[in-house]
């Protein structure tokens, strides 16, 4: 059976680039505020190639994840960024820097064709795997980054996020100010392009791969950097 996100006949993902004017003119200004709030420490950061599409694939564990890395990353990125952020102002600060809303619900065609399109026009995509902030270990994902790999053969590097959720903290939650957060790259995984049809085995094949060598480079950067995940969410909440 040919996996749900085609239809019929094979569909053609031209280069269709996000605008990145809006990254270029708010970055520098945003990221001097956080620096100012937490004690921001990246490692890892040789990883990201400087050029070509490429697939950054990180943890999740709380609200600043999403900013933090598209502040952060070495290069400009665009994230998969749940539908229900794009209202009021926030949603013109959004689409100005040329992020992707997604509907979390429901596998989102749409979101991950325009996610497809960003690759083959050589750009940087973040996905948080996960699909939700949580404890950040990633023990499940979602299949959409595999599909995007396969799609693309972009590299996807993984990243590990520490210090954005403080322990027992809201899903809403920010960290103290002087928190020390810690953003972690490693070693990209290489997925080699599937042409049409791909089927739902063959992307959960390739969805584990992608789990296994996010959640070891999780465990790794912990124990090399001393660090600790924040747990699961407090007993009643979730993120919403």
């Amino acid at each position: 059976m040919t996996e749900p996100l085609v239809g019929a006949g094979a569909p053609a993902y031209a280069p269709r680039a996000l605008p990145e004017a809006g990254l270029r003119s708010l970055r520098p200004a945003v990221r001097r505020y956080v620096d100012r709030q937490w004690d921001v420490r990246q490692r890892g950061a040789h990883h990201v190639p400087v050029a070509g599409p490429v697939i950054l694939a990180s943890n999740h564990v709380g609200w600043l994840d999403g900013p933090l890395l598209i502040l952060c990353a070495p290069r400009h990125a665009h994230a998969l960024v749940k539908r229900e952020a794009f209202e009021g102002r926030t949603a013109r600060v959004l689409r100005l820097a040329g992020q992707i809303p997604v509907r979390r619900e429901e596998r989102d065609v749409g979101a991950l064709r325009t996610a497809a399109g960003a690759l083959a026009a050589g750009q940087c995509v973040v996905v948080y795997p996960e699909g939700q902030r949580g404890a950040g270990d990633v023990r499940r994902t979602k299949d959409g980054v595999a599909w995007l790999a396969m799609v693309s053969g972009a590299p996807g590097v993984p990243v590990a996020l520490f210090g954005t959720r403080a322990p027992g903290g809201h899903p809403e939650s920010r960290p103290a100010r002087g928190a020390r957060i810690d953003v972690v790259y490693g070693e990209p995984l290489r997925i080699a392009p599937v042409p049409w049809p791909r089927t739902r085995a063959h992307v959960a094949e390739v969805g584990r791969r992608i789990t296994d060598h996010l959640r070891h480079h999780v465990e790794w950067a912990a124990d090399t950097g001393h660090l600790q995940l924040p747990g699961p969410l407090p007993e009643g909440t979730a993120d919403v």
